[in-house]
């Protein structure tokens, strides 16, 4: 039998281990991704369990991903290291390095890909949504924290994936509940959101992950709907050759655009390569069964470079002194985030 490839939908599972309805779904060949939440985790032996059933119901390839930034956003805790947000790290930068090679080990050590990691975002002191989630509010800080972040995720064998562009740190509204509304015009963003973007495409950023968030002085549509967005300046004025994953479609910041069949089909048009449908299973359904099964060699190209590249199992990790040298370094400073 032919081995599928990876389809464009990352989907999600119920529970601690696989239904054989679930089993079902991610053999579809529109399937190429699962992200794991934190109802999916209960123990690294539970989970590296249930990752491998994910793999061995697909006939072929999958990514596994999760969110694992570390504050409010770390989705495994017990028995990982508990991660400050990414503000901490303004006043201890010799830990973001490490921190994002140790965020990027344990994953990797159960069978994760990749994290959704790192927010690129810049605080603009208004978002709560954002808030501590962002390196900093001054520009320069921020890339060259993210930079550093994305250096050790790089070091571990795990892709980066730099999240909201263009920017989200300047609306207060959550997207996940509305779409917020970024009155700012382009050169502003350019001078300043863009930045971080700018300086780890340059360095290798392997993906990017769009906000539902609409800029009407540059664009009428929520920049992962967005051609202009996507193609002109991401792919075009940036050079950006990885992948593009959409940001949830069930989040309310999409709702806009049409249901659920019609907002794959916009994303996908816009130049997203993976589109995410979380939290509701039969959306998930609807999105698989309405795009058509195509075959997409650049698709496959750059979803290939997410896939993660484990050095250590679990219990090698464990042992490593590396691993215990850091975990206790950032043990020692987060006592306030456990």
């Amino acid at each position: 039998m032919t081995k599928q490839s990876f389809g464009p939908i990352m989907l999600d599972v119920a529970g601690l281990t696989l239904t054989a309805h679930e089993r079902d779904i991610i053999n579809h060949p529109n399937t190429g991704a699962v992200i794991l939440f934190s109802r999916n985790y209960e123990s690294p032996e539970q989970v590296t369990e249930l990752i491998n059933s994910i793999r061995a119901a697909r006939n072929g390839d999958i990514l596994i991903a999760v969110d694992q930034e570390g504050g409010r956003v770390q989705r495994f805790r017990n028995g990982f290291t508990r991660l400050p947000p990414a503000s901490h790290y303004v006043n201890k930068p010799e830990l973001t390095e490490k921190a994002g090679w140790l965020m990027a080990m344990e994953l990797l050590a159960v069978g994760v890909d990749f994290s959704f990691a790192p927010v690129l975002d810049i605080d603009c002191g208004v978002s709560e949504i954002i808030g501590d989630r962002s390196f900093s509010i001054d520009v320069v800080t921020a890339t060259r924290l993210s930079s550093l972040f994305r250096k050790g995720m790089k070091g571990a064998g795990m892709a980066a994936t730099g999240k909201h562009f263009p920017g989200h740190g300047a609306v207060a509204l959550d997207s996940h509940l509305t779409l917020p509304v970024d009155e700012r015009d382009l050169d502003t963003i350019r001078a300043k959101d863009l930045q971080p973007f700018a300086q780890l495409i340059a360095e290798g950023l392997e993906a990017i992950m769009p906000a539902h968030v609409v800029y009407p002085k540059v664009d009428p549509n929520p920049a992962g709907f967005s051609p202009f967005w996507l193609q002109q300046i991401l792919r075009g004025d940036l050079c950006f050759n990885g992948t593009i994953f959409s940001d949830d479609l069930s989040m309310e910041g999409a709702a806009s655009v049409g249901d659920f069949p019609e907002r794959a089909r916009q994303a996908q048009q816009a130049g997203c390569d993976m589109i995410l449908v979380c939290n509701n299973p039969v959306a998930a359904e609807q999105v698989l069964n309405a795009l058509p099964v195509t075959e997409a060699p650049l698709r496959q190209q750059r979803l290939q470079a997410m896939q993660g590249k484990p050095q250590l199992n679990r219990e090698q990790l464990m042992n490593n002194a590396q691993w215990q040298h850091i975990a206790n370094l950032i043990t020692q400073g987060t006592q306030n985030y456990a």
